[in-house]
């Protein structure tokens, strides 16, 4: 599912590429090339991916002989679950209802419920019964195994910086903070993503203090059209209309990528809160400059507030924009509804009395129902997918309260359908609860199976890479753009049974669709700090102590790479991990527990493998013939680059042991044997050149192993770009 959400955002962008090549402002086929996005992979299983269903959050203790059993929810590719939130007039949940209490329709037809549960989860609030802290989330095998589980809950929140302004953005700053402080419990799960954010670096996460950071530097930046990355440079002398819908796409685009990622990982109820002022495909005739980037020039209807009003016209153009919209927005539906998806669409503005600024003489008859148009968008994405819209409201905390509620207290039924269609098309659901006074919510449907699909859900599961691949593999995925450095820490033998430890760090580069400006300032040292169990520290400085000034290294290391050396005993050790800029502000930290391995054991151990990085011959021959060459912390490369990598290998009694290195593919297969030569400098050490031109794009590993030991082995993941 990952896989598939990475090609649906990428799809759109591409559709969003495609719009601009067209360079059509007025054209009605907005919606043509993408169409086939509708349904770009097999349908998900009906009723929230097929009704598949996963046990069920455990019960809190109770005596046996007073307990019924908990019901079975089936699987199967006709078995339909429903997630139900009922609710008093104040909002709370009713959580007395009996399966008796509900009437469930599919196509107008009455279904015989066959299981019932209501679900009630509290974040991990309350200890565990073994007393342990949730799991953290380091790979992606740990986001899909822990999102999977029936007492977790799953949130996104997609920051739409493309339909927010900058004043706006400030003020939701704090209590989307506050929510995320204060209303997430530690087994909750978040991830955060913007418009132009790679999937790769999306990983649903229970540092929420990482979410808060991204919160807090959350900007938006709707109508204003300067570029501020490679794609947006593209479009940068389109009319500011076409700017608004490529915008459009990209953002839902990128919405139904998160919910899709979303839908993979769990099968029951997930929520995903969308700040946005909401979308508009067309602008008044004021704004509608033919150079997005240069505001007023040659648009003869700036400064003229009556353009547009009771123009029988501008109606008509207003509504084909709208039903271009909708295509879009009607994608967003479908996708909710496979993957079990409820939208929470939040107007960052709370009472929103104009849509336009003042000094964009805007009508007031215009600006009203552009307002009303924009709002209806939120509400429109709230209701066909099951959430809610939190607009016109100055303290936007209750309605994040409301999120909580409708996540953490909900019944689950299930049913066979009596249709039992493998026809691909949507089947309606009604729930009806006999209990007067109460407001009932639930998914407004599924979509069915075509025969092709259920033939795929039932085909046997493809075995998966080995643990140690796909944890290998994890070490390569794109860091979050709330990180701003890149670190990696290795080890090898130290004097007098101590290991050395090698700390080196660089600042993280912003992908290529990510604003390159108002980032704020930029990392130029990190405060390191490394202490033993009982609180000695090993190692305390700045790396480096001091701005480098030097020019940079033609060693092939990335010009602002530092790096530190210390010993330190076999056993645990914290490091703590500081990021300062230039005035010694501490823009990033985190607190790390570290396994300090023992290489003088009486068995064949490794350093940890360093990766050097060149980018012309020259450089990659000094680089070869430099013992102390810095080695980089980041794992993308591109085919035109040169790439060593260096390891010792420790042997019983100090023997050096032979080592043998193989190129994998992703799953974990082997490719071909890679040469072995020895490293200048360090007896026992040898060097690995990898042949990176007659590789294709993609994922793969180094397998560095000694003799015939197979407990002795390295795997280094790189990913190859372009």
């Amino acid at each position: 599912m990952r896989n598939l959400a990475r090609t649906l955002a990428g799809a759109c962008l591409l559709a969003a590429v495609a719009f601009i090549a067209r360079g059509d402002a007025q054209s009605r086929t907005v919606g043509g090339p993408a169409r086939a996005l509708q349904n770009p992979a097999p349908p998900a299983q009906p009723a929230g991916r097929g009704g598949q269903a996963q046990g069920q959050p455990a019960q809190p203790a109770a005596d046996p002989a007073q307990t019924p059993p908990p019901p079975l929810f089936r699987t199967g590719i006709n078995f339909v679950r429903v997630d139900v939130i009922v609710s008093d007039r104040s909002g709370g949940t009713v959580s007395d209802l009996k399966q008796t209490d509900f009437e469930v329709t599919e196509d107008g037809k009455p279904q015989t419920i066959e299981a019932f549960k209501l679900i009630k989860l509290d974040g991990g609030t309350i200890p565990s019964p073994d007393g342990l802290p949730p799991r953290q989330i380091r790979t992606d095998a740990d986001e899909e195994s822990e999102a999977s589980k029936d007492d977790v809950r799953l949130f996104g929140l997609f920051l739409d910086d493309y339909h927010v302004r900058q004043g706006a953005s400030v003020t939701v700053r704090e209590p989307l903070t506050r929510f995320i402080e204060t209303q997430l419990g530690p087994s909750d799960m978040i991830g955060v993503m913007h418009p132009l954010t790679p999937l790769d670096s999306i990983r649903m996460t229970r540092n929420h203090s990482t979410i808060s950071r991204a919160v807090q530097q959350f900007r938006g930046r709707k109508g204003d059209y300067r570029p501020e990355n490679d794609f947006e440079q593209r479009y940068i002398n389109y009319p500011a209309e076409t700017v608004e819908q490529i915008r459009n796409q990209v953002s839902l685009g990128a919405i139904k990528a998160l919910i899709v990622h979303m839908g993979g990982l769990k099968e029951g109820r997930k929520a995903l809160i969308l700040v946005s002022e909401g979308y508009s495909n067309i602008l008044p005739p004021q704004l509608r400059d033919p150079v997005a980037a240069l505001p007023g020039l040659g648009n003869p209807q700036r400064g003229n507030s009556g353009a547009g009003q009771n123009d029988p016209n501008e109606e008509r153009y207003a509504f084909f924009a709208g039903q271009d919209l909708e295509f879009y927005m009607q994608g967003v539906y479908e996708a909710a509804s496979q993957n079990n998806v409820a939208i929470y669409a939040v107007d960052p503005r709370g009472l929103a009395p104009f849509e336009f600024d003042i000094d964009q003489a805007v009508g007031p008859q215009t600006d009203r129902q552009f307002l009303a148009r924009s709002l209806d968008t939120l509400r429109a994405l709230a209701v066909e997918t099951d959430g809610r819209a939190i607009l016109n409201r100055n303290d936007l905390d209750v309605g994040m309260k409301q999120i909580m509620r409708d996540s953490s207290g909900y019944y689950l039924l299930g049913y066979t359908s009596s249709q039992a269609k493998l026809d691909g098309k949507f089947h309606p659901i009604s729930v009806r609860v006999k209990r007067p006074g109460v407001q009932v919510r639930a998914r407004k449907g599924y979509w069915a199976y075509t025969a092709d699909d259920a033939a795929r859900a039932t085909a046997p599961k493809k075995p998966g890479a080995p643990p140690a691949v796909e944890a290998a593999l994890a070490t390569v995925s794109t860091p979050s753009r709330v990180r701003l450095v890149r670190t990696w820490l290795g080890t090898s033998r130290g004097e007098n049974g101590k290991t050395k430890v090698t700390f080196v760090w660089e600042p993280v580069s912003r992908p290529p669709g990510e604003r390159q400006s108002g980032a704020g300032e930029q990392p130029a040292r990190v405060m390191l700090t490394a202490v033993a169990p009982d609180g000695s520290p090993y190692f305390r400085g700045r790396v480096p102590t001091a701005l480098p000034t030097a020019p940079p290294p033609t060693n092939g290391a990335s010009a602002a790479a530092q790096r530190i050396s210390f010993e330190v005993a076999p056993g645990k050790m914290q490091l703590r991990v500081a990021v300062e800029g230039s005035t010694s502000q501490v823009l990033d930290s985190e607190v790390r527990e570290i396994a300090v391995p023992d290489l003088t054991a009486p068995q064949t151990l490794f350093s940890t493998p360093e990766v050097f990085r060149a980018r012309t011959l020259r450089d990659f021959q000094q680089l070869k013939a430099d013992p102390d060459a810095v080695p980089v912390a980041g794992r993308e490369f591109s085919r035109t680059e040169r790439v060593l990598v260096r390891v010792a290998a420790y042997g019983p009694a100090n023997s050096v042991p032979m080592i043998k290195v193989r190129l994998l593919n992703r799953g974990g297969q082997p490719l071909n044997d890679l040469m072995v030569t020895p490293a200048p400098g360090s007896p026992g050490a040898s060097q690995i050149e990898l042949p990176l031109s007659g590789l294709a794009a993609g994922e793969y590993l180094v397998e560095i192993s000694a003799g015939d030991a197979s407990d002795a082995k390295e795997l280094v993941a790189f990913r190859l770009t372009a």
